[in-house]
């Protein structure tokens, strides 16, 4: 049944939505991608172009032509690159977003869209050997550090540096999932050293022993934020349980594998659904769903999670196998179109198509065909 079912959902991202998105989502003329897609696969025109964005889908691409040999794709890649290199890196740092003109809109640099510079140009260095990526991850990786460290740990959210703004997890693990791609592209100590620092900070302020919960938001300090400390996200336990693994490839250690059984535990207990699906968030304190909607990403998350975790080969084979038949029943849509949201009732929600949430499908999808191909007999990446 695993199989027949991710054979479907193979067929759904590789067949649909990626030719689907490279046909009308990429600009014919300059390589850049759209910020949105209606449903009818037409420009939704949302007034900006983001950085993390023209990421998201240059880091897609660049891992799909890794796996598949799609010669459509590859010839997406340096015109993305290059959008991103001219438009974007301005004054020697990368600007959050541009306008439909393709005017400069907003000039902060944000360390969430930096998390992705870091992930895509080490996908796309490694498939096209293009060397022009590896001295722009080299600085993004030095900004960083030199304009965006702050003293009481971690990353600020944006540069200019705002010392009052609410510090946030988020961030920071999508920077340890950067790091690790770039070290795992490069080898560079320098990157190692990050991850490390990346990891301790996980461990001293973002996880809540006494609820064992992954907490989201913090004061300067580094103490639960008092109006939204409170709220957890299970999609993101599932999603650091994976990068928590990866990272223990790297740097082995008991603290991380712990640390990430006992999220999934958590996650696994109080953020799934009794109706199916991932709710967006609980209480961290009392574990009751404040968020019951669910969205597309954490559903792919949980998917991630259950490949790395170690539990049994059969419980693995039938949670994958539930929930890639809930994302086809649910989520899946004719024509590689998807929904975005369900409400806690699982009726899908009228929402456009993002031009970020490709990365997380292809992701989830992609680490199950893998373990399926190990472990279950799966023909996968053809």
């Amino acid at each position: 049944m695993l199989n027949s079912a991710l054979s479907s959902c193979q067929a759904f991202v590789f067949d649909k939505l990626l030719p689907h998105w490279a046909n009308y989502g990429l600009d014919a003329t300059q390589g850049y991608s759209y910020e949105s897609m209606h449903h009818d696969w037409t420009r939704n025109q949302t007034g900006r172009l983001r950085l993390l964005t023209q990421c998201r889908q240059l880091y897609t691409y660049s891992h799909a032509c890794l796996l598949t040999n799609n010669d459509e794709w590859q010839a997406k890649l340096t015109p993305l690159f290059d959008f991103i290199t001219h438009h974007y890196f301005v004054d020697n740092r990368w600007i959050f977003s541009l306008d439909d003109n393709l005017s400069i809109q907003d000039t902060q640099s944000d360390a969430y869209a930096l998390a992705f510079i870091l992930l895509s140009f080490s996908y796309y260095y490694q498939f096209s050997q293009d060397e022009r990526a590896l001295p722009y991850m080299e600085k993004t990786h030095h900004f960083l550090l030199a304009n965006m460290t702050a003293q009481t740990g971690g990353f600020y959210e944006s540069f200019p540096v705002d010392e009052k703004q609410t510090r946030r997890q988020n961030p920071h693990m999508h920077l340890l999932e950067g790091y690790i791609a770039a070290f795992n592209a490069t080898g560079a100590n320098d990157y190692k050293d990050t991850i490390r620092s990346l990891l301790d900070l996980a461990l001293e302020h973002f996880y809540h022993k006494k609820s064992q919960t992954l907490r989201e938001f913090f004061t300067t300090d580094w103490q639960p934020d008092p109006n939204t400390g409170h709220q957890v996200e299970p999609g993101h336990h599932f999603e650091w349980v994976w990068l928590l693994y990866q990272a223990n490839a790297i740097l082995p250690n008991s603290d991380y594998t712990d640390l990430a059984q006992q999220l999934w535990l958590t996650a696994a207990r109080y953020g799934m659904a009794s109706n199916g699906g991932i709710y967006n968030q609980i209480d961290g304190d009392h574990y009751q769903a404040i968020d019951k909607e669910k969205r597309i990403w954490p559903i792919t998350e949980y998917l991630k999670a259950i490949t790395v975790i170690p539990i049994g080969k059969e419980e693995k084979i039938d949670r994958l196998t539930k929930a890639l038949d809930f994302m086809q029943c649910h989520y899946f849509l004719e024509n590689g179109r998807w929904n975005e949201y369900l409400d806690e009732h699982n009726q899908a929600k009228d929402y456009p198509l993002p031009g970020t949430s490709s990365y997380h499908i292809f992701l989830g999808l992609t680490e199950v065909i893998t373990w399926a191909q190990l472990n279950t007999g799966f023909n996968g990446f053809r």
